[in-house]
């Protein structure tokens, strides 16, 4: 069992990258972690040797504040907060002021700042439960309406609110919390309210439906800002087997599932490989997430597809698939320029 978790470890830990898929001046570092490896830069993506996360292409990532009010839903920003975090954004709390808060009666937080000391983010994002201490609250929406160069405002569950009472809505379309659809649309009739979907993306303003739907709406930001092989390591990191790609309203130009491969392409692929010390793993095409495993004792991981016959793992490292002159898939290559491992059945 350990040579074949071994096996695992190796197949998922290539160096070498191709040259077609990345330009040579493009850095690397770590999610933000707290630890002096935050400042580390590299000039390749792998896994940070000091916290062991996978590193980002520097420059993708966002600076996103959540505001959050006493009585704020756990989940409604819980759940966006660790999308956000894995993916490597700098995610700050800021509240009205900044006394120690309850989420649900039962979680206490402390607001990293207040509304007059917050610094500049590049998303702002609004959350649900007891909403209206932040929609209703004058000075918090005064705050909002200032806010200047914001690249995209989110809302998860109620936290429209606050998006509406500031007028981001208006002309737009929207969702929220199921209980609350009426209440938005009779308060603010210039929101088009759409019901039963699990988000809204207008461009720069995605709002969603309750709770976990924010866990959707915050991957198909990471799948906006970063691609979709990004979202879908973030939802494996999580364990959030569930996801169910573009499942919203997507009424923006950009949409990061446009380009993706069919299953008749996958199958190509599928099939028995060799591996070193006269191992073998199989590949198989997992439809729900549309891309390939590697079924190692009975445990798959995913890997994904970049471009052409060139794939990614879980930590951006590369895999090169070889084809022979009939274009039949004949093995593949851990190094551009390796050993050729073959493919069996």
């Amino acid at each position: 069992m350990k040579q074949l978790a071994r096996l695992v470890i190796c197949f998922i830990s290539v160096t070498t990258m191709a040259q077609s898929t990345k330009e040579s001046n493009t850095e690397y570092i770590c999610p933000p972690c707290n630890s002096e490896c935050d400042n580390v830069t590299h000039d390749a993506p792998g896994v940070c040797e000091h916290c062991n996360m996978p590193l980002i292409q520097k420059g993708t990532s966002k600076t996103i504040a959540f505001y959050l009010q006493d009585g704020v839903e756990v989940l409604d920003f819980a759940g966006p907060m660790e999308v956000f975090s894995y993916a490597g954004y700098r995610v700050f709390t800021v509240s009205a002021t900044k006394d120690p808060i309850k989420s649900q009666g039962i979680l206490t937080v402390v607001p990293d700042y207040s509304i007059k000391d917050a610094p500049k983010a590049d998303i702002l994002a609004f959350f649900g439960g007891n909403s209206q201490a932040a929609s209703q609250n004058e000075e918090v929406i005064a705050w909002v309406k200032k806010q200047e160069d914001i690249e995209y405002h989110f809302s998860v569950c109620t936290g429209a609110f606050v998006l509406a009472e500031a007028g981001i809505l208006n002309g737009k379309v929207a969702t929220t919390f199921h209980n609350a659809l009426s209440d938005l649309e009779t308060n603010y009739p210039e929101v088009d309210v759409r019901k039963n979907v699990r988000y809204v993306d207008n461009g720069e303003v995605i709002t969603t439906a309750g709770i976990s739907a924010g866990i959707d709406g915050a991957l198909h930001i990471v799948a906006k800002l970063q691609g979709i092989n990004a979202a879908k390591r973030t939802a494996y990191y999580m364990e959030y087997d569930n996801w169910n790609m573009g499942n919203g309203l997507l009424l923006s130009e950009s949409n990061p599932y446009a380009n993706t491969k069919q299953e008749g392409f996958f199958q190509d692929f599928e099939g028995v490989y060799q591996y070193k010390n006269d191992t073998t793993f199989k590949l198989r095409y997992n439809k729900h997430q549309g891309n390939l495993e590697v079924e190692i004792d009975h445990l798959f991981y995913p890997i994904y597809h970049e471009n052409d016959d060139v794939f990614s793992d879980v930590d951006s490292e590369y895999v090169y698939f070889l084809r022979n002159a009939s274009g039949a898939i004949t093995g593949y290559r851990l190094e551009q320029n390796g050993k050729t491992f073959d493919k069996l059945d």
